[in-house]
Order: structure tokens, then C-alpha cells, then sequence
């Protein structure tokens, strides 16, 4: 029997066409897990409740003052208010608490008040159920109405062989509202795919539209073992912003071709396109239990604005996963990206712009908010995603969504100390220049550096002229080393080539850990090692500023008065003296020769390393 069809990826029948059904895996969920598939991510809204207060509360206990709280619920998200300080029955909180949102609403928002009566014993006082359905949204920083809603308890009393039924009808106070003005953060700001808002009445107009070609990959690693050898069920994963797409499994094939293409609208172009790779582990009826899990066999950034548009990128890229016993490249995927741009002006006027939505400005959420409410999206989208035919797993969200970022890692703190050396070093660089100048190491440029000075001295009005002009000249002279290709995972700045095994380890550990004692008590001590000295570098900086308080202060009274005597006498003669001269004296005198010239430190060095800190009052 056999079945014909000719088209292109442009026909709407190309993802089922040319799937074929005489494919070597065994059963229908099986044949349905190799099918190529577009997932869209369910639309996220912040839920903000703000509890206000409580009316005529019923506690059992009369003669005791309530210890009152709010617990709310939606889903598997559960926060609670502070216990009200105003201990009546009538109690006030004026709180907010953020909650993540999935339309469509599937359950309803529960409000339980609470009244502790022992340190682990809680009794309610009457708890409601709001639907979201009913919810006002809100698209900008106006206050939503509040209202009213009664709160239920049920007591059922026994009188003799009857049973009476109590209803009280407690109030509490709440304005709710769904935000549509917030940007509901999924990724990591770093490489965020999507920066829109929630209600879709505030999007912009597209920019532009990005075409991504899936096409092969080279050298891929057997990743689970069949019939005696090693092989590899490979398929890929992109995302950005709503959409993702999963390309077709090619069955035992460690150079797999894919050849699939797939678009997406542009709305920022400081956004970043995500693809993974992965085995597909629930072929061949191997998933019977359930518990298997698809492997990564690597992740591939590319960031659209270090993109030139319309033009097709055409490149490999490695494959390089961490594992508990270090880097391992997993091979190379061939891809194939252009961006084009509708509009340049309006894709210029975008750097302008906020990042995100100007909700996270106005009324900014605090950095526990957003890491608890974006480990809550996380946890919906991979749920959702994880319903659809064939279902995006998990741990294929979670590692495309990279979950895991915030933990703690001695590799990733080196990266980042490292890192930041780097932007220093430019900092560094130019200190080390201006002291052989100051020096006269070469007497050539310390004389012309002195002539610039006089010159920018004597007409100020040509000192940022001159800053710009030269920024200018730097970026049209690295012009000629552009980056010609995107950028990939690097394993030198990752420092994942250098880490050692037992960091890694630690880094795999799973949170709470499962090591044996002795090697947590030695992870610990190391890492009381290094906070020992990250404490001592803040102290030294906090040191440094309290000396700076300490100038007018009168803890020292001696050198408060002589800085104060300083300051009238620096006052009267800049006064009198012209500006320039006092700036060709300074600059003259920190140019000088090193005839005149002495190693040790300078007099207001010295006077500010005497005065006073706080250092001396603590325990």
C-alpha cells in the first residue's frame, strides 16, 4: 500500500504528511511521541489580593485577644498575611499577596481566615471561594473598586439527639484584581524570549519576524543502549515567547536531519531564542511505568540584536552539556536564522524603550516576589505543556527554562567573580596607564599628555567634545573585528572546564541534600571559608564609608575641626582664584616629575585612614 504526497513546509498537511506511519517504534503513543508539534504557553496573569480587613470574626475562645491571619490559596500556591496587630475581632491588614494565574481559570481563588491558638494549631474563622472569572482586570495603576465578601463557617451544635446548623456571616475587606500591565516572568531577564505585557490591548506592533531553520545535527553522542549498541532518538525543542515547536524524532541516527522551519513575530530584539536537543526516551514501549526521562543533549542560545537583519546565518553549533564529572560535548546542530525587520525605525526607537512593561516600574514587585512568582509560572507552563500530544515533558521545560539558574554553585560564583574582573580589567588597564604617566615612563607621552591637559584646561568647553569624538574614533576602529558569527555556550567563561569534580557534585546535589554527613560538614566549612572572606571585604567597604561620615561628625573632634578649618580656607580661595588656574595647579602637581616625588603616602591619605569607624563597637 502505499501513499503519495508532494508540497512544501508552506502547506498547512506538511507536519502529517510526511510523518510515516510504518515508522520502527511500536504502538500508537509511541508513533505519536516522534510527531513534530507546536505548543502554545498558556496565557500567565499576576493575581494581586490585597486583604484590607475582617468584620465581626466569631472566635471560639471569647475571653482571649485573636491572633488573626489571611491564608490564600489558589492551586498549589498557598501565602498568608502577617498576624494583624490589631487584636479584635475586627482586625486590619492592608496587605498584598501575588499569586500566578493560567487562563482558563480552572480553580477558584480560596480565602481562609485564620485564628492561632497555639504555637501549631490554627482554627477557622470562616473562609470564601472567589472565582477568577469574576475577577476586575487591570490594564494600568488605577486602583480597582474593593468589596465586601461574607465568610461561611459551619459549626453544627448537638442539642439532646438533634444536630442545629450555625452559619455566621463574618465580612472581609479585599480589592483583587488580575494585572494585565505586568510582564509574567517564566525565564530569567538575562535571556528572556518575550517582554510583552499580560492583556493583549498594550502589545506594540511587531518589528519584525524571525525565521528559524532546524536543519541537521553532526557527531551526536548514543545516548541509551538497544539491542546490545548504542543509539540515539534525537529530536529538537525551540521557544520563544509563546510558542514553541518540537521538530520530528529521527530514530537511531547520531548525524539526524531534520530540515524543518518555523517563524516567529518579533515585538523587542533584545530577545533570545532558545533550541535544545534531546533524546526521546519513550519510544519502543519503554515507558511503561512512566518514570522515563528524556536526556538533554545540549542547549543552544542566540540573542536577536547581535543579529544583522535579513541576513541567514548559517552555522554549527556545540552541543556541550554539564555533567557531575564535567563538560562533555554532545555533538554539533546545523542551524539556520535570519531576522528581518519591517520596520528599522521602530526597531531603533525600541532601545529607547523600558525593558519590561511600565507596571514593573510603577509599582515595582521586590526581587522574593519575582523569584517566587516566576518559579510558579514555571511550574504551570510545564504542567500545561506536559497535557498537550505528545506532551512537553517536564524536564524539557524546566531545562529549556533553565529553572535551576538561581542555585548555588562554586563554578558559576567564579564565572561571575571572573566576570566582573573582566569589565574592571578596561578600569584596571587605564589606572596602571595613568601611573606611568604620572611616573614619566615615557617621557614623550607624559609631555603630550601635559599639553592636552593645558589645552583642555584652557577651553573646558572642549573637554566632552573631545570624550565623545574619541568614544567615536574607538567604535569605528573595532568596526573591522565585528563578530561575524552569534555566540555560543562558552566553557572557559563558564569556567566548566576548570571546575572540580566535587564542586560539580555539589552543584548536582539536590535541594535539601541527600550527601552523607562528612561530605556536607566539609562543604559547609568551605563555604564558611569563603564567606569569612566576602565578609571581610564588606566590612572593609563599610569602613571606608562610615570614615566619610565620620569627616563632620565630631567623633574625632580633632580631625573634624581640622577638616572644617580646611574647608573655610578651601572655600575663600577657590573663591578668589579663577578655576583654571586651581585646575593646572592639581593636574601640574599630580603630573609631576618623580624628582619630587616620595613613596609614602600622600597627606590626605594618611588624615583619612585615621579617622574614626565603627569597626571599633562591634562584638
Amino acid at each position: 500500500m502505499l501513499a503519495v504526497w508532494m508540497g512544501t513546509q508552506a502547506d498547512e498537511a506538511f507536519p502529517e504528511a510526511w510523518h510515516s506511519d510504518a515508522a520502527t517504534v511500536s504502538g500508537a503513543d509511541a508513533l505519536a511521541n516522534i510527531r513534530s508539534k507546536v505548543y502554545l504557553s498558556p496565557k500567565l496573569w499576576y493575581l494581586r489580593v490585597n486583604l484590607i480587613e475582617a468584620q465581626d470574626l466569631q472566635p471560639t475562645d471569647k475571653g482571649r485577644y485573636p491572633e488573626v491571619f489571611v491564608k490564600a490559596i489558589l492551586g498549589n500556591q498557598a501565602l498568608r498575611t502577617r498576624i494583624s496587630q490589631s487584636r479584635t475581632i475586627n482586625p486590619m491588614w492592608n496587605e498584598d499577596l501575588m499569586f500566578v494565574a493560567a487562563e482558563p481559570f480552572e480553580e477558584p481563588l480560596i480565602l481562609s481566615v485564620e485564628d492561632r491558638v497555639a504555637p501549631n494549631k490554627e482554627e477557622v474563622l470562616g473562609r470564601c471561594m472567589i472565582p477568577l472569572q469574576m475577577v476586575d482586570r487591570r490594564f494600568d495603576h488605577k486602583p480597582v473598586n474593593t468589596r465586601w465578601v461574607n465568610l461561611e463557617k459551619h459549626v453544627v451544635i448537638m442539642e439532646g439527639d438533634k444536630k442545629k446548623e450555625i452559619k455566621f456571616a463574618s465580612r472581609l475587606h479585599v480589592r483583587i484584581c488580575l494585572e494585565g500591565g505586568y510582564h509574567v516572568l517564566d525565564e530569567s531577564t538575562h535571556y528572556s524570549s518575550d517582554l510583552r505585557p499580560t492583556a493583549k490591548q498594550l502589545w506594540k506592533s511587531s518589528i519584525g519576524v524571525l525565521e528559524l531553520g532546524i536543519l541537521n545535527a553532526q557527531g551526536l553522542m548514543p545516548m541509551k543502549t538497544k539491542d546490545g549498541r548504542g543509539t540515539t532518538d534525537s529530536y529538537c525543542v525551540a521557544k520563544y515567547g509563546q510558542k514553541w515547536v518540537r521538530t520530528r524524532t529521527i530514530i537511531d541516527s547520531f548525524a539526524p536531519r531534520w530540515n524543518e522551519q518555523y517563524t516567529w513575530e518579533v515585538f523587542d530584539p533584545c530577545t533570545v531564542i532558545t533550541i535544545g536537543v534531546f533524546d526521546n526516551c519513550h519510544l519502543h514501549g519503554g515507558d511503561k511505568g512512566g518514570g522515563a526521562r528524556d536526556s538533554r543533549i545540549g542547549k543552544v542560545r542566540i540573542r536577536l540584536s547581535t543579529l544583522e537583519t535579513d541576513r541567514v546565518y548559517t552555522h554549527s553549533y556545540p552541543l556541550l552539556v554539564l555533567y557531575p564529572n564535567g563538560v562533555k560535548k554532545m555533538g554539533e546542530i546545523h542551524l539556520a536564522v535570519r531576522f528581518t525587520c519591517s520596520s528599522l525605525l521602530n526597531m531603533m526607537h525600541m532601545y529607547s524603550q523600558p525593558l519590561l512593561p511600565k507596571m514593573h516600574y510603577i509599582h515595582p514587585l521586590t526581587v522574593s516576589q519575582l523569584e517566587s512568582l516566576r518559579h510558579q509560572a514555571t511550574q504551570i507552563v510545564s504542567m500545561r505543556l506536559s497535557r498537550a500530544e505528545p506532551p512537553l515533558r517536564k524536564e524539557i521545560v524546566e531545562y529549556m527554562l533553565d529553572v535551576s539558574s538561581h542555585m548555588w554553585s562554586m563554578r558559576r560564583s567564579k564565572a561571575n567573580f571572573f566576570r566582573i574582573m573582566g569589565v574592571l580589567s578596561g578600569l584596571i588597564a587605564v589606572g596602571k596607564w595613568f601611573d606611568q604617566i604620572c611616573n614619566w615612563k615615557n617621557p614623550i607621552t607624559t609631555v603630550l599628555i601635559h599639553i592636552l591637559f593645558i589645552i583642555l584646561v584652557m577651553y573646558p568647553e572642549l573637554i566632552l567634545p573631545t570624550i565623545f569624538l574619541y568614544l567615536f574614533l574607538i567604535g569605528v576602529w573595532y568596526y573591522r573585528w565585528r563578530p561575524r558569527h552569534p555566540p555560543h555556550m562558552d566553557t572557559r567563561l563558564s569556567h566548566a572546564d576548570s571546575a572540580h569534580p566535587d564542586e560539580l557534585d555539589e552543584e548536582f546535589d539536590t535541594f535539601p541534600t541527600t550527601k552523607p554527613s562528612d561530605i556536607v560538614r566539609m562543604r559547609y566549612d568551605r563555604l564558611r571559608s569563603i564567606a569569612g572572606r566576602i565578609q571581610t571585604v564588606v566590612g572593609d567597604l563599610a569602613t571606608q564609608g562610615e570614615r566619610l561620615q565620620s569627616l563632620l561628625s565630631w567623633r574625632d573632634p580633632r580631625a573634624t575641626a581640622l577638616f572644617v578649618i580646611f574647608c573655610l580656607v578651601a572655600a575663600i580661595v577657590l573663591y578668589v582664584t579663577p578655576f583654571q588656574v586651581v585646575a593646572l595647579l592639581t593636574g601640574i602637581y599630580v603630573l609631576r616629575h618623580p624628582r619630587f616625588r616620595h613613596k609614602l603616602p600622600s597627606v590626605p591619605l594618611n588624615f583619612f585612614r585615621r579617622l574614626p569607624a565603627r569597626t571599633d563597637c562591634m562584638l
